[in-house]
């Protein structure tokens, strides 16, 4: 397993397949003003790769092509908070997605932990550390910490996705799961234009 840094964005010699895990660490949890700083990606091989972006222009077109290409499947945890971090910085509809949160809470109904060190844990056997989740990802240097910590966030995705996809199966909740993944970025959107809280299908 090796955690590969780069610097502004991906090389042009990358090819992560068409099915890839993606995650992204930013300075807090509002997409409009807390910066984008890193995005992580995977292609289920045990590799990570993390790109650390030129906060002053945000160009990076080769991670932004594969964001947006719609032959690339892209795994998250939690895809709506990432998929409206793109589209604010980098200006990128990013699809097709698939959410293992989204997948969890459909079929894992007999628990409310859908926490991706939940299903880790449950799933696959696997004790995530959480430790650097709060730390200062817009430092000009990484620790190696928080290397290793961003890159746990997309290492299991695939083996994740595998087994709730065995139990939405199971559950017959598969096509009711797809219809939830395609509609993320229209969420995604509505969280950016004003409506992060508000379900505007409530009668109310």
């Amino acid at each position: 397993m090796t955690n590969h840094l780069h610097q502004g964005d991906l090389p042009d010699s990358l090819d992560l397949g068409t099915v890839i895990a993606v995650d992204s660490e930013t300075m807090g949890l509002i997409p409009q003003r807390d910066p984008l700083c890193v995005v992580q990606l995977s292609s289920g091989d045990g590799d990570a790769h993390l790109v650390q972006l030129d906060r002053k222009s945000y160009d990076a077109p080769r991670l932004k092509a594969l964001l947006g290409d719609p032959k690339v499947l892209k795994i998250f945890h939690f895809a709506r908070f990432d998929v409206a971090a793109f589209q604010y910085w980098l200006g990128v509809k990013t699809a097709p997605v698939y959410c293992t949160k989204i997948a969890s809470k459909l079929c894992r109904t007999y628990t409310d932990r859908h926490g991706l060190k939940d299903l880790s844990r449950e799933l696959l056997a696997v004790d995530m550390s959480k430790q650097q989740q709060s730390s200062d990802w817009g430092a000009d240097e990484l620790t190696s910490a928080q290397i290793e910590y961003a890159a746990s966030d997309v290492l299991h995705l695939h083996a994740l996705k595998a087994k709730l996809d065995e139990m939405l199966a199971r559950e017959g909740r598969m096509a009711l799961a797809e219809a939830c993944f395609g509609f993320l970025p229209s969420r995604a959107a509505l969280d950016l234009e004003g409506w992060p809280e508000i379900d505007i299908f409530a009668h109310s």
